[in-house]
């Protein structure tokens, strides 16, 4: 659902960003206004994000190969990561760069003076059914969650993205009619440059928070709290494990986790009933997660004697270690 859902955003806003960068070019030209230029040239980079998540989208559905065997879910992560790049340079430092230019050469806006304020307020209208749809595609994964929590704990990094570049749209073309309409009315074109230097340090903003959550993504992130213990619970919930040893997830793409587990299994009279044992906890794994699609799990005989002297928690059965010359082991005991 996200992923079809995060798709329809995106085209909602390429198509909303694409005619408003249009619009906003033409009342540039006849107006001289450096906020139309300023939101003219955040939405164009806007439209060139939207196609970057849709081209990431679309590369990361290839099939696993040899060299990359867990497949590319996460570019759908470095796409996202290039977007704020984008952001940051092409929207945000472009449009301080235009603010100063501006202030040190000010001039009213002497022609078409209407055309900006009505570009604007229809840009505004455009953009409204662009967040409009974001939000809609986010509720149906967010469930109870602030839109904080959301921006900042979702695996998949398209709804996020297009939700704050809807939102820095819509505040960047508030202080966008803030500049012009001051302008018009002062004839001082000190304020368009005000509005322009608003515009900029939102996006540089809003392209910091963007990149700061898409490297946590790139970095890898495990489970959240909840899928961590529902996997925890399916692993214990049956005779075949006595208790979890250590356990680590990690998102390998958004919509697919990977569990890695050495559990604690009572003593077993066949390797068959051990991989019998094993499948059954997969399998409660995968119905409790739906998403953990790659699952190791590696059997072990617990000793709580050994967890207690800190020498492992499955001592017993552990591979005894090389000594080096003064007699101690040389690499770290127990597993």
């Amino acid at each position: 659902m996200s992923a079809n859902g995060g798709t329809k955003a995106i085209v909602a806003a390429l198509l909303a960003n694409v005619g408003i960068a249009v619009t906003k070019f033409i009342a540039f030209l006849l107006s001289g206004s450096s906020s139309m230029l300023a939101e003219a040239v955040h939405s164009v980079a806007d439209s060139g994000n939207q196609g970057l998540l849709l081209l990431g989208g679309k590369r990361a559905r290839r099939e696993a190969t040899p060299q990359h065997p867990f497949g590319y879910g996460r570019e759908r992560y470095i796409y996202a990561f290039i977007v704020s790049i984008v952001l940051f340079s092409i929207g945000g430092l472009f449009a301080l760069y235009e603010a100063y230019h501006k202030w040190d050469d000010p001039h009213g806006i002497t022609e078409w003076q209407w055309l900006p304020v009505a570009v604007l307020v229809a840009a505004i209208i455009m953009e409204s059914f662009s967040f409009r749809t974001a939000i809609k595609e986010s509720n149906h994964i967010r469930g109870n969650q602030s839109w904080v929590r959301f921006i900042r704990r979702a695996k998949a990094p398209e709804l996020p993205v297009v939700l704050l570049e809807d939102f820095g749209a819509l505040v960047g073309l508030v202080f966008a009619l803030f500049g012009v309409g001051m302008t018009l009315i002062t004839g001082n074109g000190r304020w368009d440059a005000a509005g322009t230097a608003m515009i900029g340090i939102l996006l540089v903003t809003i392209a910091i928070v963007l990149a700061i959550e898409t490297k946590s993504l790139l970095l890898g992130e495990g489970a959240e709290s909840t899928d961590l213990a529902a996997i925890e619970r399916a692993v214990t919930d049956g005779p075949e494990v006595e208790r979890i040893i250590h356990m680590k997830t990690l998102y390998l793409g958004p919509e697919e986790l990977m569990v890695a587990a050495k559990i604690g299994v009572p003593a077993c009279e066949s390797a068959q009933d051990l991989a019998r044992g094993i499948n059954a906890v997969e399998a409660r794994i995968r119905a409790a997660v739906p998403i953990a699609r790659v699952i190791y799990l590696e059997p072990d005989i617990f000793s709580a004697a050994a967890a207690e002297a800190g020498t492992g928690a499955a001592a017993d059965t552990a591979v005894p270690q090389p000594q080096d010359a003064s007699g101690e082991a040389a690499g770290r005991p127990g597993g």
